[in-house]
């Protein structure tokens, strides 16, 4: 598949310590625990969760929308 563009990420700043998440759902495995100030390099948000990447190794995962600010 060849994607004719590329989402550009979006910044936030995690608001409250939040988790990163292999998928959009409270039971899905906890990649990370993202502290309070961590950033979040944001691709997508729609229906209460951010995906997006974090942290120096880029990992990527869902984040809850709420728990985000703009950076």
């Amino acid at each position: 598949m060849i994607a004719s563009h590329y989402a550009e990420p979006v910044e936030r700043v995690v608001a409250v310590a939040a988790d990163l998440l292999a998928g959009p759902s409270e039971e899905a495995e906890i990649i990370r625990r993202l502290p309070p100030g961590d950033h979040l390099a944001m691709l997508d948000d729609s229906l209460g969760w951010a995906w997006g990447y974090a942290g120096e190794d880029g990992r990527v995962g869902y984040v809850k929308s709420d728990a985000l600010s703009p950076a």
